[in-house]
């Protein structure tokens, strides 16, 4: 999972073996938080992209299926930014723990891989990781000019994702 992978993948071990299943290299910005519900609820909030204009800030109008190869139509809202209408394509998921997709601009000067993992530490509780690894040849300057934003906007992101999951459970748990 990229969100608990160094930057730049894996680093090999003992004798000049080849790194493990790298990630994207480039500035990240992450934010975590705890979660009172089990991750297959934050999932179902996580997989339902159309629904994500009810709770999600930072992707307040979002269109698309996740499955591998899947164009994700979003409009990305940083604090204090004007949104703007992005392509995504989804480059990896698996159920109730992570969904990564990747965002190009700049004609591929900037390459940016958002992701949401979910890591369930009890029956009731979890930790979700919202974050952005933003590389190509121009990612560093990027990350410099907008990295607060995407800071502000991924805990706005993951407040959120907490407060709809968190009313979720409670519920539907039993107690």
């Amino acid at each position: 999972m990229f969100g608990r992978m160094p930057v730049g993948g894996p680093k090999p071990k003992g004798g000049g073996g080849k790194p493990v299943a790298a990630g994207p290299k480039g500035v990240r910005i992450e934010h975590r938080i705890g979660v009172q519900a089990p991750g297959e609820t934050i999932w179902a909030l996580v997989h339902d992209v159309a629904g994500w204009g009810g709770w999600n800030p930072v992707y307040p109008e979002a269109r698309g299926e996740v499955h591998i190869g899947d164009v994700l139509e979003l409009s990305l809202a940083l604090p204090g930014m004007k949104p703007q209408p992005v392509r995504a394509t989804v480059m990896d998921w698996v159920p109730n723990e992570q969904l990564h997709f990747r965002v190009s601009s700049l004609g591929g000067l900037v390459r940016e891989t958002h992701y949401v993992e979910i890591e369930q530490l009890a029956e009731e509780s979890s930790i979700v990781a919202c974050g952005v690894i933003i590389g190509g040849l121009l990612g560093t300057s990027v990350a410099r000019q907008v990295g607060s934003r995407f800071y502000k906007g991924l805990r706005q992101m993951n407040e959120a994702l907490k407060d709809r999951a968190e009313t979720r459970w409670a519920a539907v748990s039993p107690g």
